[in-house]
């Protein structure tokens, strides 16, 4: 008697326990094993042979399956009767947005290929807004053109943050690469990232470079690299001194005075400055302080009143010598004798004119009243110390005084002390 034809049993996700054949028919269990086929991994010792009652066979149904997760294939036997137990079974765990093939609630099938494709969160900028796209594309050409069929313009940011999938994804083989002003087409390998392309470059990135991937229609990837730099700019503003004026008693009406020098103060101000390509996009103000004082300028003014003119001095008068006569057509005579004549006075010393005190002027000061010698001790136009002018009777400083006042002041000095307190001028005046 032939062996009974055994028809494949559905099955739920659970197993079926070994049953024993009934006795009196252990004769047919050779002949079962002898069909069974060699399964591959740990389920394939649990293949029961069952003999039903009347010779007939029944075995629990498995299969081999093939089990593609990312491009990692294995192959795997399971009595599993769906997807979804199959890869239970295998410990494959899913994330909400990864895809499978066939569906989970699909019927497993001997040697059926069940394919994973996990799905990588990537940043993107739709229509100027941030967004999150999760793709299983194999590139960023592909998922990006897939994204933007609605007609939305879309693009991925990238960030060289250490482990971003961004730096991770894939670029179409052909890519359009923009940077420092130039582009280039590149033909890569299959599977070749950004990050890759980069480093097969020979481009260095700075920490602040921007990295933009969008997509053509044909999924050709475009990569455009932004140089930005952040950079601290110093800027510094003068601030004009100010001025004011005070009275001094001190000063004739007509004469001034610096007596605080003005100070230009500076105000220093910091920028962060942010450029993209060379062109500065944005200066931040990060500090501002005042480095130098502004120091304010104060004049004197004069307000004393100027002294009146004092007269020169007339020159001395000379006596002349008087002279005796003869009486009755003789000469005088005492003791009958002729009288001897009177010594006659020595002239007295001229008195310098107005020209010589001109010349003398000219010769210490250059003929100006108000100088002062760079050493500040010697003033006017006969170069006078303080001291000495006050012990003429002057006051004040002789600078500020009328030229006549200090004429006056000099011939008295000179009719005092002679020339020789103009030694220098006096010899070259010849008046020494």
């Amino acid at each position: 008697m032939s062996d009974p034809a055994v028809p494949e049993i559905p099955t739920a996700d659970t197993d079926v326990p070994e049953q024993s054949a009934p006795a009196g028919e252990a004769a047919t269990a050779p002949a079962l094993r002898r069909r069974r086929r060699l399964l591959i991994g740990a389920a394939a010792a649990a293949l029961v042979a069952v003999v039903g009652a009347g010779g007939a066979v029944t075995a629990h149904a498995h299969k081999v399956v093939e089990l593609d997760v990312d491009g990692d294939v294995v192959a795997s036997s399971s009595f599993r009767g769906s997807v979804a137990g199959f890869l239970e079974e295998n410990g494959v765990e899913l994330g909400e947005h990864d895809e499978v093939s066939p569906s989970l609630d699909s019927p497993l099938r001997q040697g059926e290929n069940v394919t994973v494709l996990r799905a990588a969160p990537v940043n993107i900028v739709v229509d100027g807004e941030d967004d999150v796209l999760w793709t299983t594309a194999d590139d960023a050409g592909a998922a990006l053109a897939a994204f933007g069929l609605e007609g939305r313009d879309v693009q991925m940011a990238v960030s060289r943050s250490t482990g971003r999938s961004e730096m991770d994804l894939p670029l179409s083989e052909r890519t359009s690469l923009t940077v420092d002003g130039g582009t280039q087409e590149l033909e890569l390998e299959p599977g070749t990232t950004l990050a890759q392309a980069l480093e097969n470059l020979g481009l260095t990135l700075a920490d602040l470079d921007e990295i933009t991937v969008t997509s053509e229609p044909d999924g050709t990837s475009v990569v455009t690299i932004v140089r930005v730099v952040v950079s601290e700019r110093v800027e510094n503003e003068a601030v004009p001194f100010t001025s004011r004026e005070e009275d001094d008693a001190t000063l004739l009406v007509g004469r001034t005075a610096v007596v605080t020098e003005g100070v230009d103060g500076n105000i220093e101000r910091r920028y962060s400055v942010t450029t993209r390509d060379g062109v500065e996009v944005a200066a931040d103000l990060t500090s501002e302080g005042v480095t130098v004082e502004m120091v304010e300028q104060v004049t004197a003014i004069g307000t004393k009143p100027k002294p009146k003119p004092v007269p020169a001095p007339a020159p001395a008068r000379s006596s002349a010598p008087s002279s005796s006569g003869s009486s009755g057509g003789g000469s005088t005579s005492s003791g009958g004798g002729e009288a001897a004549p009177a010594p006659e006075p020595e002239p007295a010393p001229a008195a310098p004119s107005g020209d010589v005190w001109g010349k003398l002027a000219q010769c210490e000061s250059g003929g100006n009243p108000s100088i002062i010698s760079s050493n500040g001790k010697y003033h006017g136009l006969y170069q006078f110390t303080v001291s000495t002018w006050q012990s003429v009777g002057g006051s004040g400083l002789p600078s500020d005084a009328s030229p006549a006042e200090q004429t006056e002041r000099a011939q008295a000095l000179q009719a005092r002390s002679g020339w020789g307190q103009w030694p220098a001028c006096a010899r070259k005046l010849g008046l020494r």
